[in-house]
């Protein structure tokens, strides 16, 4: 652990502090290069602007512009540490951003006294941007500070912790339940975890035709039941009529367990109350729910995921919110609604069906990767997400109206039915 600390520190202070720059992309060699970029040349795309805003989308960088923003209530695994100690956060999702997506990102922390004061300092900055992406933000204020941005801005704006999660899971959940022989409408499903990410996730997979009794979401007090008068609006979606009270009971001949929560809160005990070929996602970083070597040892049923790099199925979501952004930046989308989410899902669920490219292989240093049990999601390093999730988000937005651009032609692979079919 101490040689990943220094190394961390190292990697981020050298050879120049950050990991983020700010590159010119016009010459500007001679003396007029800059009389274009700024006085007096910059004068003429000021006046096209102000005659019609969305020119600044031709004449400025907005339409390739995210900012990603956070007030360091929940950094990762570490809780609220404050808008500057989040900053190496932001800056390290800029980087995904750029390197899967080719999107650039301005990290923009943000000391606010209140939600309120954060959702006016984003909407007044929102300008700038082509798209908002929201980062560590405690819940349950950041339910409200998405709506509420969302309503205000005609700009994406989207909870990446809520959202990008959601849309990962319900991807391999979906496959996961193909391979166990089961289906998501009759799925049982313990959930343990009542936050942000918990949340959206089962919001999700009701959206993808989970039933709401079919789940049992746990929090610090026990299962969420219609008979509790301790819960916020988000948590209370999910309370019905159940003599449920634990999380053993709510294992007991489950089908599925979504860990959102903390280390080693699964016990072996409790995976063998679970129904046959039990699906666990135990995505609690860095030590999961469970390990998969006591699950696996355990159950020699059980299909497993985790938050982990270094364990099959890894529920990442830089599978996410890199290509989504892409696909909604390419047709100026004004939201991310339902749709574009299970559209990127479904996305990702096909394309981990697909024959996998020997590069991809090669770079998790694996000989080969087969849909199955120990493949139900793809990897990140995979060139085609760029193509398969952008082009399915884009097609999305389109169809259910939120878009301002028709599907862009200049996507530099296959639309996504050709690579489905190659």
């Amino acid at each position: 652990m101490s040689d990943l600390k220094t190394a961390a520190l190292e990697y981020h202070a050298q050879p120049r502090p950050g990991k983020l720059s700010v590159e010119l992309t016009k010459p500007t060699q001679t003396a007029r290069d800059l009389s274009l970029a700024y006085s007096p040349g910059v004068a003429e795309p000021v006046r096209e602007i102000a005659r019609d805003p969305e020119l600044a989308y031709r004449y400025t960088g907005k339409s390739n512009l995210v900012a990603v923003i956070s007030d360091g209530t929940a950094i990762l695994g570490l809780g609220n540490l404050g808008p500057l100690a989040s900053k190496p956060v932001m800056e390290g999702k800029g980087v995904l951003f750029k390197r899967f997506a080719g999107v650039d990102v301005f990290d923009i922390e943000v000391d606010a006294e209140s939600p309120q004061a954060f959702i006016d300092t984003v909407k007044r900055i929102s300008v700038t941007f082509g798209g908002i992406n929201l980062e560590d933000i405690k819940a349950p204020e950041c339910f409200e500070i998405e709506r509420a941005l969302i309503e205000q801005c005609n700009i994406p704006v989207f909870h990446d912790d809520q959202h990008g999660t959601a849309i990962v899971t319900a991807a391999g959940m979906l496959n996961a339940l193909e391979i166990a022989g089961k289906s998501l409408p009759t799925a049982r499903i313990a959930c343990l975890g009542a936050g942000a990410a918990a949340i959206s996730c089962m919001r999700l997979l009701v959206s993808l035709g989970a039933r709401v009794e079919n789940i049992h979401m746990i929090d610090r007090q026990g299962v969420i039941h219609a008979g509790r008068d301790d819960l916020n609006q988000y948590k209370a979606v999910f309370a019905h009529e159940t003599d449920k009270r634990t999380l053993a009971d709510a294992l007991d001949g489950a089908d599925v367990f979504v860990g959102l929560s903390g280390a080693n809160l699964l016990s072996a005990e409790n995976l063998l109350r679970m129904a046959p070929n039990p699906i666990v996602f135990a995505c609690s970083n860095p030590d999961p729910e469970i390990s998969p070597e006591l699950a696996h040892a355990t159950r020699g049923d059980v299909i497993m995921a985790t938050g982990r790099s270094d364990y099959p199925n890894q529920v990442n979501n830089v599978l996410g919110f890199p290509f989504i952004f892409r696909g909604a930046l390419d047709v100026r989308a004004t939201r991310i609604n339902e749709e574009m989410k299970i559209a990127a899902a479904h996305a990702l669920r096909e394309l981990a069906k697909l024959p996998v490219p020997k590069a991809v292989c090669e770079a998790y240093g694996v000989s080969g990767l087969e849909f199955g049990r120990e493949y139900i999601i793809p990897k990140p390093m995979d060139p085609r997400l760029i193509t398969v999730v952008s082009d399915a988000v884009a097609r999305a937005a389109i169809e259910s109206g939120v878009a301002s651009l028709p599907y862009p032609r200049h996507y530099p692979l296959q639309s996504v039915e050709e690579v489905f079919n190659s």
